[in-house]
């Protein structure tokens, strides 16, 4: 695996930097190493306390923790916990599926994955919604979101027909996400 390791407003250090990456390379055991495989820490610090992204990039997926805590190196603790997790909640959903040697099976090593005695949390669907998709404007849709009281929502971008998702920020502000697939040629 590949570290990347940044500094804002924070000058990382060699001792901070072999801090995080001997922190990181506890994550080694969960996927299938290769060149491909990179993980970024951005490490931030403020007036009081810190916080650290780490995303850790592999071809099929991204996983990606941020943590704020008043000091650094359990901000960054917090975040290998967090990503820990997340890749325990995916093997789960795998395991479940039966499909675990698809797509996302080849860049993590779930047998790496040491099972915890934790009471399962629900994850099953519980609602599923159909959506007529609008034409409208970045603005439109947003002014929507917030009049709905939501964190997010999906509309068809008037201005290229692309399938877009707006989005609250945790930092502030807000997001778009536009879908790129392109149709594959009939057989």
């Amino acid at each position: 695996m590949k570290y990347q390791i940044i500094g804002k407003n924070i000058e990382v250090t060699d001792a901070i930097r072999a801090d995080i990456q001997k922190k990181l390379h506890r994550m080694d055991k969960y996927f299938v190493i290769n060149d491909e495989v990179l993980c970024r820490a951005v490490v931030c610090s403020f007036k009081v306390g810190a916080k650290v992204e780490i995303t850790i990039f592999t071809k099929e997926m991204d996983f990606r923790a941020e943590v704020r805590n008043n000091d650094l190196y359990a901000a960054v603790d917090s975040a290998i916990d967090k990503l820990e997790d997340q890749m325990r909640r995916l093997k789960t959903r795998m395991e479940r599926g039966h499909n675990a040697d698809m797509g996302l099976g080849r860049s993590i090593a779930f047998q790496n994955f040491q099972e915890e005695n934790k009471p399962e949390d629900s994850e099953e669907v519980v609602r599923t919604k159909s959506i007529y998709l609008e034409p409208m404007t970045l603005d439109e849709a947003i002014m929507r979101m917030d009049a709905l009281g939501h964190s997010f929502f999906v509309y068809l971008d008037s201005d290229d027909e692309e399938i877009s998702v707006a989005y609250k920020r945790l930092d502030g502000g807000y997001g778009v996400i536009q879908a790129e697939n392109k149709l594959l040629p009939e057989k």
